[in-house]
């Protein structure tokens, strides 16, 4: 840990593996939502992600035990205790296998009351809706048991491998979409794509799993329990379900509601911007992943100052790339969708634009939340910026309640996210020694600024020019253009402008070779 230009240098290697894949996924991902909501239509389009959305209010309790997860394998290895380490997984393994019988009870039982009594759902598509819901819940299952296997490649840095993954599974993905666009069956389309996607998962799963049990020796162990660190994880995950209850209710939950509320095509509206949001924010993503590991070591090796300074650059950095990919995306939303789907849902353009500035305002957040989970001391922050955080839905159920716009949930999650990171910056200065002035400065008016700037010639440009390809193109490139030119001239210090050309003379090794 003591070699820092080594983890930087490592940093880039394994930030350009993940952005390799995540290239290739964008554009997959672009293209294969075209595609299957013209062959599901926009009904069936808006049903499945209700249903999957529904489905995935489940993942509250397994979210919070994935966090646990990842941050003590981490941290295990940060401090280079190969013993631990094993106890950790394994212990891990059993609460993930034991949590995943009892979500499949209660979701199959509980979940599928609520699907047919409560959710708004034609009744000609109810039977299906059924099927996709059966099927939502195998992949959930899936995924619950696989994830300390997952947080085992990401605690151990093994990008490289995490992204070829990730590539194939994308190529499968795309497989699937095409398969139901253009199967020459005569069976529901809609059904098709819920099974395919079933069986996808279960695939990735066992990659992963497989893979672990050859390179990594704690994932060879068998599961059993060790009393201590059931105990502490079981403490650090309670505390952190705040949080991911929050979470998922914020996303998913308000999802049930626009679908009760209103119905299954605002549905589909939502899946559009979540289709576009998840696309540019695998940027900061995928940076991130190979970013965490190496703060929770650094916390774990007492190397304090190194930390901070990669919570600051994390965060900066993450905003950076965001800002270059939603920047078009929010100047030309509606020419984008009318390109990109034709006819699209009402609403689709708005919710485009407020999910990007959500996520824009979320990414400086992710690295709080890495350090915060570092430092194990979660219980009153969990309980204080969870407790916010949570106030998404009920604030969103008032608001859809009075007969105000669906807009009006994006409105809320915004504000409450900006008031999440101030409290966020309080706990840390704390609890890690973070100086809240020093991040104010450094970090939010420093993309503050870059962000004005940077809006200021493309968005001056797009009102000289008529609508059309011409515009879309010139609006694109003079904004990536001049973006990065402002960040790398006003937001970037000596030290982010050596990380940078880092990266880029390790992708130009990797080219040549």
């Amino acid at each position: 840990m003591g070699d820092h230009t080594q983890n930087t240098q490592r940093l880039a290697k394994n930030t350009l593996m993940l952005y390799g894949r995540m290239l290739f996924g964008m554009f997959v991902s672009l293209y294969t939502s075209r595609v299957i909501l013209r062959a599901l239509g926009v009904e069936d389009f808006g049903i499945y992600n209700a249903v999957g959305g529904f489905v995935s209010t489940f993942a509250i309790v397994s979210s919070a035990l994935s966090s646990a997860t990842s941050r003590f394998l981490t941290f295990e290895l940060g401090k280079s205790l190969e013993g631990r380490l094993k106890e950790v997984f394994s212990t891990a393994l059993v609460i993930h296998l034991g949590l995943a019988a009892i979500i499949l009870i209660l979701a199959e039982t509980v979940g599928l009351w609520f699907l047919n009594a409560r959710m708004t759902i034609p009744a000609e598509r109810l039977s299906a809706a059924n099927i996709v819901f059966h099927a939502s819940v195998i992949s959930f299952i899936v995924s619950l048991v696989g994830i300390p296997f997952n947080a085992s490649v990401t605690s151990h840095e093994k990008m490289n491998v995490f992204a070829l993954i990730g590539i194939l599974e994308i190529v499968l993905k795309l497989c699937c979409v095409l398969l139901v666009a253009y199967s020459p069956f005569n069976a529901d389309r809609m059904i098709m794509y819920s099974f395919l996607i079933a069986g996808l998962a279960i695939f990735v799963q066992l990659l992963y799993m497989a893979y672990c049990r050859k390179h990594f020796t704690e994932c060879r162990v068998g599961p059993r329990i060790d009393k201590p660190c059931l105990k502490e994880m079981g403490s650090f995950a309670s505390w952190n379900f705040i949080g991911c209850t929050a979470g998922i209710l914020s996303v998913e939950g308000v999802n049930v509601l626009l679908n009760i509320f209103i119905g299954p095509v605002i549905n589909a509206a939502r899946g559009i911007a979540t289709s576009v949001n998840n696309a540019v924010s695998a940027f900061a993503n995928n940076f991130m992943t190979a970013l965490n590991p190496q703060i929770v070591k650094a916390y774990a090796a007492e190397e304090k100052d190194y930390s901070l300074s990669l919570v600051e650059r994390g965060s900066r950095f993450s905003f950076y790339v965001l800002l270059i990919l939603a920047l078009p995306i929010l100047l030309e939303t509606e020419f984008i969708l009318d390109i990109w789907l034709g006819e699209h849902p009402a609403h689709s353009a708005i919710f485009v634009q407020l999910v990007l500035v959500l996520t824009l305002t979320d990414s400086l957040s992710k690295t709080l939340i890495t350090l915060q989970n570092a430092t194990g001391k979660i219980r009153n922050y969990q309980i204080v910026v969870g407790g916010m955080l949570l106030m998404n839905f009920p604030l969103s159920y008032i608001c859809l309640k009075m007969g105000l716009s669906p807009v009006s949930v994006y409105v809320v999650a915004i504000i409450v996210a900006v008031v999440c990171l101030m409290l966020r910056l309080l706990f840390l200065r704390k609890i890690a020694g973070l100086s809240v002035g020093g991040f104010f400065i450094r970090v939010i008016c420093n993309v503050a600024m870059v962000s004005v700037i940077s809006f200021a010639i493309p968005f001056g440009l797009k009102h000289l020019l008529p609508l059309g390809w011409e515009r879309l193109l010139a609006v694109s490139i003079v904004s990536v253009a001049w973006t990065c030119l402002i960040i790398w001239s006003v937001g970037c210090n000596k030290a982010e402008r050596a990380f940078i050309k880092a990266g880029l003379a390790e992708f130009k090794s990797k080219f040549k070779k």
